[in-house]
């Protein structure tokens, strides 16, 4: 991975654990979705004007030549609004990965609901604001705000899409521009699929920038270096390659940190790493047993409370679903490692979820904890597994939840770390993961070898599973495409 683009991963990551990033998406993030960009959705009102659009720069003052060819009615700007966006199109893989970060500001230009779906998809409560009147309102236990500064598609005739409505935007809808000029200077901005040519927008940064002068909030912007097009001509690439350089450098007048993409599949696997980062601060913690020998129940708890201390202790957020007969011991250690830090929030370095038991239905039951298992397991990066086994009847046997939560792990793509010291499923699943070949990771196949081994004294795996944990946090050299 390119260094400028470990470096935006690693600081805008760091915003998004303080609570304090926001994105911007422009047109770019909803084209991969099936939605036209500006030059297609007023192509055909050019067309009545017998303008070639391909050859108009001021996109806004088409829609207004039609407007005024028409006697200032409207009706075919937001049919065409409508005929484009109203399409009930799922959103892309990068809206989805926006969502599911705990982000909680959006802010968007686009007339179309991808981003306000993908949030409500991620089990978000949304509160989009499209008019200036919902600016005052908020929707309760909301986990995301969304700003439709030029209008919703459901009401495409108050829209912002004509230059006169652009020149009544600080009368009309100043609230707007107060709002973004506020999350300007608060947050840190992602501006994805954004060409940074609108009026608005740049109106709000002028304001910030002369207000802050050099005390601006850094943000951030994608953009895709300047290919060559179809039909154009050297000297054209070449005045196109200069004009991007050229905007680019003037992005920095308002603190805006450019990252350059050579395709936009690239953007993903940016999203994609940010996600797999921020998650790898938790730890899923599978654990379970009702026979504890050789070691005794007295070790095993005490071995699971210093777990649970020092999983905290080393900066990590600890899940877990409370596991019979152990999960006790490491909830107690976890949570005097936070009393003892005094930092933070109790909910913000523990997820504790203890499974349902009094479901008398077994169909419903296990629809329950499978539902329990995804929801709280796709939370985590790294999954830590342990012991794993329960009684039937006065049979002790693998615990088959452990199995399961095994296979959702590696179907959310977690780093697993089975335990095989611990035995019963923790080295079932060893075995699986060895056999396997630990999935191409050489380190961590030999270190789950190594904790495969028998113990006698369980706090010895207590400083191998902290360096492998450390080991799954730091960002993975995945992307080949970025290393050029």
């Amino acid at each position: 991975m390119r260094d400028d683009v470990k470096g935006f991963v690693a600081s805008f990551l760091a915003e998004i654990e303080a609570g304090n990033a926001a994105i911007f998406a422009g047109a770019g993030l909803s084209a991969p979705a099936g939605f036209v960009d500006w030059a297609n959705l007023v192509r055909p009102l050019a067309e009545e004007l017998h303008l070639d659009v391909d050859k108009e720069s001021d996109l806004v003052a088409v829609a207004q030549f039609h407007v005024n060819a028409n006697h200032q009615n409207r009706h075919a700007l937001h049919t065409a609004i409508v005929n484009a966006f109203s399409a009930n199109n799922p959103p892309t893989a990068n809206h989805r990965l926006l969502a599911r970060l705990p982000i909680t500001t959006y802010w968007t230009t686009n007339y179309d609901k991808l981003i306000e779906t993908a949030l409500k998809d991620a089990g978000k409560i949304v509160d989009v604001k499209w008019a200036v009147p919902q600016l005052a309102n908020t929707q309760p236990r909301r986990d995301a705000i969304v700003y439709k500064m030029h209008g919703d598609v459901d009401r495409p005739d108050e829209a912002v899409a004509t230059r006169d409505d652009y020149e009544r935007y600080a009368s009309d809808r100043g609230a707007f521009i107060n709002a973004l000029a506020g999350d300007l200077v608060s947050k840190s901005f992602l501006f994805v699929g954004f060409s940074f040519t609108d009026p608005n927008l740049e109106q709000v940064l002028a304001r910030v920038r002369i207000t802050f002068k050099t005390n601006q909030r850094r943000h951030y912007a994608i953009f895709r270096n300047r290919t060559r097009r179809t039909d154009e001509s050297e000297a054209e690439f070449e005045y196109g390659k200069i004009r991007q350089e050229l905007v680019l450098e003037d992005l920095k007048r308002f603190n805006i940190r450019p990252l350059l993409v050579d395709e936009y599949s690239e953007i993903t696997d940016i999203l994609a790493e940010i996600e797999r980062q921020y998650r790898s601060r938790t730890i899923f913690v599978s654990s379970s047993a009702s026979d504890f020998a050789p070691w005794g129940e007295p070790v095993v708890t005490s071995f699971m409370r210093t777990l649970g201390s020092a999983l905290i202790s080393a900066k990590l957020r600890v899940a877990t679903g409370m596991g019979l007969g152990v999960g006790n011991a490491l909830f107690t250690g976890a949570l005097e490692a936070i009393y003892a830090d005094r930092h933070g929030h109790i909910e913000d370095r523990m997820l504790m979820r203890p499974f349902p038991q009094y479901i008398a239905d077994e169909a419903k039951r296990t629809e329950v904890w499978e539902a329990y298992r995804q929801d709280i397991i796709s939370s985590a990066g790294i999954a830590l597994f342990l012991f794993g086994n329960k009684k039937v009847g006065d049979d002790t046997v693998v615990a088959d939840g452990m199995i399961r939560e095994f296979e959702i792990a590696r179907q959310h793509g977690v780093t697993c770390i089975p335990i095989g010291a611990t035995g019963y499923a923790a080295a079932e699943l060893a075995d699986r993961s060895i056999g396997d070949g630990a999935d191409g990771d050489a380190a961590l196949l030999d270190a789950l070898k190594e904790l495969r081994e028998p113990r006698e004294n369980l706090n010895e795996l207590i400083d191998p599973i902290l360096k492998l944990a450390a080991a799954a946090r730091k960002i993975r050299d995945l992307y080949t495409c970025l290393t050029h």
